[in-house]
């Protein structure tokens, strides 16, 4: 068995200073598009000529987000569509994956504001073509509600990733529990099982209202 061999020093520090840089770019920029390129390699804990020497661009650094959102996408879909098993543990599966992966949170802050690469057209064009898939083996087996869309599905899931309230983790058990009220809601037959989590409380409502210091 072959095994890679272990990075060097500096390569070992390029790409944590990478993967930094990634998660702040994917805070930032999902917070405000239109922040510049210094708010993330403040955020990153980079230099700014460290943040440059990868990602030559702000462009070029948006360009990679989506890219990467696009291959965990397609990771979810191409797992459902290869599922054997029941075809209603598959799409539900395949939810419950891409609403973890957040990948939408992306499209909602991101689409439009930059100009996609080749790459990222062919990846767009891969992932479009899984979803039809994985939609129509639901379809196909009378398990998915027969008015529903791939694209109603694709809404579906920005719709879940504009569900923000408190500290992530909260985030995460809300959306998951408007996503099993989804799910409840698109099977064929109907299903109606105990919603996870609490609901949110008028508490955490009215705390987005409180101002958040400077």
């Amino acid at each position: 068995m072959t095994t890679s061999a272990p990075m060097s020093g500096r390569k070992a520090q390029a790409a944590r200073n990478d993967a930094l840089i990634l998660q702040a770019a994917r805070a930032v920029f999902t917070a405000d598009p239109g922040a510049p390129i210094a708010a993330v390699a403040e955020r990153a804990g980079v230099g700014i000529s460290a943040l440059y020497r990868r990602y030559p661009s702000k462009e070029a650094l948006l360009q990679k987000l989506c890219f990467d959102g696009l291959m965990v996408y397609i990771a979810a879909a191409e797992k459902a569509v290869a599922d054997q098993g029941d075809p209603w543990d598959a799409f539900a599966t395949f939810m419950r994956e891409v609403v973890d992966a957040d990948t939408h949170s992306l499209t909602i802050a991101l689409a439009g504001t930059f100009q996609p690469t080749e790459e990222l057209y062919h990846a767009a064009v891969r992932a479009g073509d899984l979803a039809t898939q994985v939609h129509g083996k639901a379809a196909s087996a009378g398990v998915l509600r027969p008015d529903v869309t791939v694209s109603d599905v694709a809404l579906l899931f920005e719709q879940l990733a504009s569900v923000k309230l408190g500290e992530h983790e909260r985030t995460e058990q809300l959306r998951h529990r408007y996503l099993a009220l989804l799910l409840d809601s698109l099977r064929r037959p109907p299903a109606h099982r105990p919603l996870p989590g609490p609901p949110p409380q008028d508490t955490e409502l009215r705390a987005r209202w409180t101002p958040r210091s400077p």
